[in-house]
């Protein structure tokens, strides 16, 4: 894989700029943290380099002087959404955030419940965190929030909500998703600790949109591309321009609710410590690309993936049609179309002529490897076969997997498992490589080009099923497929 971007730099700049800040507000900082802390393979895709854990490693090097605070609103426990990446729902997240963060040394020292109004479930949540020793707050509905700043600043509104104790200088407030209530919680904190005698700051941590590029660079564009659903649009922040005479990179939301946010911070302090959203951030991520146009090819490669899943999405009745048009829209911002992505051409071309579902994988080198179903494999299968084997110099004609071993675990899997498709998965394939590399140096070679196919860019002509998916994405492998369930 082709390196974008320089994870050192970037662990090096990011921890001292929130050191910084820190400092700027006599040693108490509520840190609202955006996206995922470690397992952001969006970030990872786009920016060639980093690691999904970056943000992570960088805030381990600050682990003695934070804490965590978990945010869930009590909404999303009621209505038990679901984390679309992982398949779990917003509570049994909370419970593998706070495990992930402690077993890696950080201090989680309370979850709060936002938005919370009665409801049963919350309740029992609650319980349930304080049967595991785990403090647990509520914050409260506001009539008029965020826009009805006197009473929000007012002990009839954060007044209300529990004052949740912390001892660190650092907290870091994060939630399994979006919509959970981080900003509320930080800026209830605020004026909770400011009617205590403490004088705390506030700042967001976001990467994306990058402050520093340009509105239409393509990172930038596979932000909106991946935030299709919520309908974010890039924006020049027009209060850093009148601040500062200098053009810097924000989106709607932030910059719709900066008014706000500037009368809160009055209401609290007396006066705003912000001239703008962007001043509030401290991602320095923009500064750490080495490679401008790794990034930027990867970043185009991102949009046509967000594309083909927002188009699956549809497919299956999960999405709906504006996400798929604004994309669209964004091919034209970023110069492409899908004929960007060589794979996808590959892997049509070969399933017009074989007849037969197909797919194709572009490597590093530019080498593009093609496979089609077989009664034996899936296509996707089929193709990391062909793929390690090119990696690993091994003949294409040979036969990795003799027949006498496949077609037992296909009687498994049809009579004994009662399955419908008798043809291998990816994982089952890598298995039985697994299970043959003791005694086949072949076998063995060709497993250990699994990591090479790190950033490549593949493309079926059908939709793969959930356990494909999945070894592709630990593969690191940027899936598209065509929106059709033909097999």
């Amino acid at each position: 894989m082709k390196i974008g971007f320089d994870n050192d730099k970037y662990l090096r700049i990011q921890s001292e700029h929130i050191r910084e800040r820190i400092e700027k507000f006599g040693n108490k900082l509520y840190l609202e943290l955006g996206g995922k802390l470690f397992d952001d393979y969006h970030a990872s895709r786009v920016l060639p380099g980093f690691q999904p854990d970056s943000k992570l490693k960088m805030l381990s090097q600050l682990a003695d002087r934070a804490e965590i605070v978990i945010v869930i609103s009590a909404t999303d426990i009621e209505k038990n959404k679901v984390r679309g990446d992982l398949g779990i729902t917003y509570d049994m997240d909370v419970l593998r955030l706070r495990d992930a963060f402690s077993s890696r040394g950080f201090l989680v020292s309370s979850v709060v419940i936002t938005h919370y109004n009665g409801q049963a479930s919350a309740d029992a949540f609650r319980r349930k965190l304080e049967r595991m020793g785990v403090r647990t707050y509520f914050h409260y509905m506001i009539d008029g929030y965020p826009t009805n700043v006197c009473l929000i600043a007012s002990d009839e509104g954060f007044g209300k909500n529990d004052y949740v104790e912390t001892t660190r200088p650092l907290v870091i407030v994060t939630a399994p998703g979006p919509g959970s209530g981080k900003m509320a919680v930080c800026l209830s904190q605020l004026y909770n600790e400011h009617k205590r005698g403490v004088q705390a700051g506030y700042a967001k941590f976001e990467t994306f949109p990058v402050w520093s590029l340009p509105l239409k660079h393509p990172v930038n564009i596979a932000y909106e591309a991946a935030t299709a659903d919520l309908n974010d649009v890039n924006m020049i922040d027009p209060f850093h321009l009148e601040a500062y005479g200098k053009t810097a990179i924000n989106y709607n939301r932030d910059i719709e609710i900066f008014p706000v946010l500037n009368s809160l911070f009055e209401g609290i302090y007396g006066e705003s410590p912000y001239k703008s959203p962007t001043d509030m951030g401290v991602n320095m991520v923009g500064f750490c690309i080495s490679n401008d146009e790794v990034c930027r090819d990867a970043s185009k490669n991102e949009i046509i993936l967000r594309y083909f899943q927002s188009l699956n999405k549809l497919v299956e009745g999960d999405g709906e049609e504006s996400e798929v048009k604004k994309i669209e829209l964004l091919f034209k911002q970023a110069g492409i179309d899908t004929s960007y992505r060589k794979s996808i051409a590959a892997a049509r071309q070969r399933a017009e002529q074989s007849g037969r579902p197909s797919s194709a994988i572009e490597l590093a080198d530019g080498t593009i490897i093609t496979a089609e179903t077989s009664d034996l494999l899936g296509p996707s299968a089929a193709l990391i076969l062909n793929a390690i084997k090119h990696l690993a110099g091994i003949d294409h004609s040979l036969k990795l997997i003799p027949q006498e071993m496949i077609e037992p675990i296909q009687h498994t899997k049809t009579v004994y498992l009662e399955g419908h498709n008798p043809r291998l998965h990816t994982d089952e394939v890598l298995v039985a490589l697994s299970v043959l590399s003791n005694r086949d140096e072949r076998c063995r070679r060709a497993l250990e080009m699994l990591p090479r196919l790190r950033g490549c860019q593949m493309h079926s002509t059908v939709m793969l099923g959930e356990v494909d998916r999945k070894i592709f994405k630990k593969l690191g492998v940027g899936l598209t497929c065509d929106p059709s369930r033909k097999k």
